[in-house]
């Protein structure tokens, strides 16, 4: 075992590979996160549609490297499993509400999606008090966040393009939010089975661990 394999002030245990911080798919993850204000003020600012259609399209470029990366230099860590899919979160949110706001997608899709994150956020602490940690995104999760971060992209474009190029890009558009938008709600739904299957479980568990009183005594 080489010294550098070591944690400091022990001498016996080797490190923990997860429990790496300075890796460079982490550093990709935190450049996309300083991306969603400039995004934002893009969008609410001076509304340059195309720069943020750029910025977007530079995010999910870097989205899929950062996880080819993590595998081919062996660099998966605890910190990207969190950091990877709450900054694509961010991304999501941050675009609904810029889209709200610009009349460019209805609000009642904005409530549902937003909605879906609030309802699985409230599932944490439920998870905590049983014993358990956040479970690990559905694909039909990841599927979902893919269709929606091509669709803002085009729905960008739409809003921006005209003559037969928005012809093309609008139906694009709305189809790729309407299949991530179903998704993304029926991910959720997932989500919610595996949380009740996992607290009935652990209640159970309970149940058969708790002694019983014999009688007469």
């Amino acid at each position: 075992m080489q010294p550098s394999e070591l944690r400091p002030g022990t001498g016996a245990q080797p490190a923990d590979p997860a429990d790496r911080v300075l890796t460079v798919p982490n550093a990709l993850s935190l450049l996309r996160l300083a991306g969603v204000p400039l995004f934002l003020w893009l969008l609410l600012g001076p509304q340059e549609d195309l720069l943020a259609v750029l910025l977007l399209a530079v995010s999910g470029a870097t989205d899929w490297l950062d996880g080819k990366l993590a595998r081919w230099l062996d660099q998966s860590s605890k910190l990207g499993t969190v950091l990877d899919p709450a900054v694509d979160r961010l991304y999501t949110l941050a675009t609904l509400a810029a889209f709200g706001l610009r009349d460019i997608v209805p609000w009642w899709v904005v409530g549902v999606l937003v909605g879906r994150d609030v309802v699985l956020a409230a599932c944490l602490p439920v998870l905590r008090r049983y014993g358990y940690g956040p479970f690990e995104v559905h694909y039909l999760g990841k599927a979902a966040t893919f269709n929606l971060l091509y669709a803002f992209p085009l729905l960008l474009l739409a809003e921006a393009a005209t003559g037969p190029l928005g012809d093309v890009v609008r139906p694009l558009a709305y189809a790729f939010t309407a299949w991530g938008a179903a998704l993304y709600v029926w991910s959720a739904v997932l989500y919610l089975v595996q949380v009740i299957a996992a607290v009935r479980t652990a209640r159970a568990g309970a149940t058969l661990a708790r002694p019983t009183r014999r009688r007469g005594t």
